[in-house]
């Protein structure tokens, strides 16, 4: 995944650029979505808990146990595994940003949010050795005083 990617690239960028100081880490979701994760975490581990245990949550509300629940009881060890994975599914749906944002001295140079797609290494070194001149160009500029 873009783990794999991103250590490709930094291991590109790191022969290239000696000098450059590579920093990476992960894009937050928005709020919502990490509320959300948090508290299927949770759910996940008390729902495990009542089919384990064999509580039956609908007669406390007063009602009728639906049928995925009987076949829970029937079949808890399946259940379980199902609320795991399906939980952790969803976890990762909400954590997961599918950001891949580059910036250089704070100024931003490639967003995949923006974009939609990653760069190519080709466009990546394209983009870096662009900026890397400009920055040189801005240098050595003289630095007018007022």
């Amino acid at each position: 995944g873009y783990r794999r990617v991103f250590e490709e690239y930094m291991r590109v960028i790191s022969q290239r650029y000696p000098d450059i100081r590579i920093e990476g880490e992960n894009y937050l979701p928005q709020p919502i979505y990490r509320h959300i994760a948090s508290f299927l975490s949770v759910f996940k581990l008390v729902l495990i808990g009542l089919i384990i245990v064999g509580k039956d949550p609908f007669a406390f509300l007063g009602m009728q146990a639906p049928s995925i629940w009987q076949w829970g009881q029937e079949n808890k060890v399946y259940a379980c595994m199902m609320v795991f994975f399906l939980s952790n599914m969803i976890e990762n749906q909400c954590m997961s940003t599918g950001a891949f944002e580059i910036t250089l001295n704070d100024v931003p140079v490639w967003s995949k949010l923006e974009s939609g797609h990653l760069p190519s290494m080709q466009q990546l070194v394209q983009i870096l050795d662009n900026e890397m001149k400009l920055n040189v160009h801005m240098e050595s500029m003289p630095h007018h005083r007022s």
